[in-house]
């Protein structure tokens, strides 16, 4: 059971229990959040937030999933605040994924407003860029080989070049913001936050006039943010998010959290603490599945996981940030010390100690 101190957020775990998207809330003077929707996928929607800035102008903090029914939601949203698109001026985004900057191409050409990330991610949305989808089908499956699937089953996991075709035709941010920047938001004083894990440039915003903290991914007050290896990604992204963990549990208690996803709430420390100890839980439980099964792969060791449903109803999408997922929690456990691997094209396990 989640120890937040307070669901602040009642409008958005009401419309989340009916499974409906929330409405648009006013959270401060010139601050809203807008729900855009994510197609047929469990968390439903992104929280998007509006900030009327100092002299005109609207500022963004993520954009959305990129379709019709997105940007109906975002226009719809901004215009229900006495706004329109044209004012958005700039947008801060908190991490690379298409959840939260598929939008912004399309803001950026109807307003000409900027688009900030953090250089981690931003260049990785440029190496996209310079890829089909066919190169990046390819890069995949041969990733998702050398976790141990057998190569029919990766390439039908992975799917074909039209899906990962939208990946390729994100927004290259033309401004990058480091740890400790002042995002350019006249009125308002958001401070980067660079909280590497669920992807290696994601950023949380901490607002110092109002003392809020715009989370992002990386702390959702149910679910724990997926944390994957990825072809060309860090080398240890687990160990990554629990030191960002760490470092935000250890910030002054925010007066409110604005994660992306799911509902407002309180107690930032306890929820960044649960989270790292759910990680050391996962830790154990691998640990003994690959002392039970030495020599697996990490395709093998997720079969050997609990999951939030058997696994063998896994498939694709679902089945390769599970493995991936997996992947990145023996590489924390190699990384401590507690497992070695072998194997040139395709990495195996094997306890250190029984």
């Amino acid at each position: 059971m989640s120890t937040i101190s307070e669901i602040t957020g009642a409008a958005q775990h009401s419309a989340w229990q009916a499974r409906e998207l929330p409405p648009v809330e006013q959270l401060r003077p010139d601050l809203w959040s807008i729900p855009v929707p994510i197609p047929h996928n469990p968390l439903r929607y992104v929280s998007v937030y509006a900030f009327a800035l100092a002299g005109g102008g609207i500022g963004l903090v993520d954009c959305g999933w990129e379709s019709d029914a997105g940007w109906e939601a975002l226009t719809g949203g901004l215009a229900g605040i006495g706004a329109d698109v044209t004012d958005v001026a700039g947008v801060l985004v908190t991490h690379m994924h298409y959840d939260h900057l598929g939008l912004a191409a399309r803001v950026r050409e109807a307003s000409g407003a900027w688009i900030a990330m953090h250089p981690a991610d931003g260049d990785v949305v440029r190496q996209w860029s310079q890829r089909t989808g066919d190169q990046a089908v390819e890069r995949n499956v041969a990733f998702m080989v050398g976790l141990g699937a057998d190569p029919a089953t990766a390439a039908a996991d992975v799917g074909d070049p039209e899906r990962w075709t939208r990946f390729t035709q994100m927004a290259v941010p033309d401004r990058e913001l480091l740890d400790g920047d002042l995002a350019a938001f006249p009125g308002w004083s958001l401070r980067a936050v660079h909280t590497p894990g669920h992807t290696a440039g994601h950023l949380c915003f901490a607002e110092e006039r109002t003392g809020l903290f715009l989370s992002g991914d990386h702390v959702l007050p149910r679910i724990s943010p997926n944390i994957s290896t990825e072809s060309g990604g860090a080398p240890d992204p687990l160990r990554d998010y629990l030191s960002s963990l760490g470092a935000v549990g250890d910030r002054p208690e925010p007066t409110e959290v604005l994660p992306a996803h799911e509902w407002r709430f309180t107690g930032l420390a306890a929820r960044a603490a649960e989270l790292q100890a759910h990680h050391e839980t996962r830790l154990a439980e691998l640990l003994d599945a690959v002392r039970a099964h030495p020599g697996s792969t990490p395709w093998e060791l997720a079969a050997h996981l609990t999951w939030s449903r058997p696994w063998s109803s896994y498939e694709r999408s679902m089945r390769v940030f599970a493995v991936t997922e997996t992947d990145a929690h023996v590489r924390l456990l190699a990384s401590r010390g507690d497992v070695v691997g072998s194997g040139a094209q395709v990495q195996t396990w094997t306890a250190v100690r029984p």
